[in-house]
């Protein structure tokens, strides 16, 4: 797993520095969606077939979003919503209620402001977006309802990075204007957030099962 794990480090390393900020091409989907396929494969070779399965559904999500067109965004969001699903029922059995509650209200707060923003920005794909929002902020308040054993507080950790990852996208693609200087930096944020949130699950969430 170990082994697994820094090569995806390393794609995603090489994914940073040299592709993220790029325009679509196939080796920029390559090396995107390897850097969470191994991943996968890491989750695979403990026995975790779900995990794996939530891994390999975010790398699916990955190449669909190198891609270009609406289609090939549906599919990438449908993707990740599905690998959301998965890593929510893998955190259930962690469930320590009642949970960080003000910072579940937080969380819920601050989504319904990112729904706001997306309902009058998002335009036609407003329903799946808003759809997809709804998935990740449910995975966040599970994640915010596990115990404090130091695997379900590496999970918690990586579930809100995942959050933050996401609301830097959705900024990135639908409320920053096309000519703006954050256009420049998102791309950076974006992806190492996103890359150490499947990471963390990875690793916290193999770390529970096996405890």
């Amino acid at each position: 797993m170990q082994v697994l794990t820094m090569i995806g480090a390393g794609l995603a390393l090489v994914f940073w520095g040299a592709y993220c900020w790029r325009g679509p091409s196939w080796p920029r989907s390559a090396i995107k969606t390897g850097s969470v396929a191994v991943l996968a494969l890491a989750a695979a070779g403990q026995g975790l077939p779900m995990l794996a399965t939530a891994l390999a559904l975010g790398a699916l999500g990955d190449f669909c979003l190198s891609r270009v067109g609406a289609r090939w965004f549906l599919a990438g969001m449908a993707a990740f919503g599905a690998a959301h699903l998965a890593y929510t029922v893998l955190m259930l059995d962690g469930v320590a209620l009642p949970g960080r509650w003000p910072a579940m209200i937080v969380l819920g707060l601050f989504g319904a402001f990112m729904a706001w923003l997306l309902w009058r920005r998002a335009g036609a794909l407003r329903g799946p977006v808003l759809a997809y929002v709804a998935v990740i902020l449910a995975m966040g308040v599970v994640a915010l309802a596990l115990g404090d054993a130091p695997w379900s507080r590496l999970v918690t950790l990586a579930a809100l990075l995942f959050v933050v990852s996401d609301s830097f996208l959705a900024t990135e693609l639908f409320l920053v204007p096309q000519v703006h200087p954050a256009r420049r930096v998102l791309p950076f944020l974006v992806w190492p957030t996103y890359w150490l949130a499947q990471a963390g699950l990875l690793w916290g969430l193999t770390h529970g099962a096996i405890n």
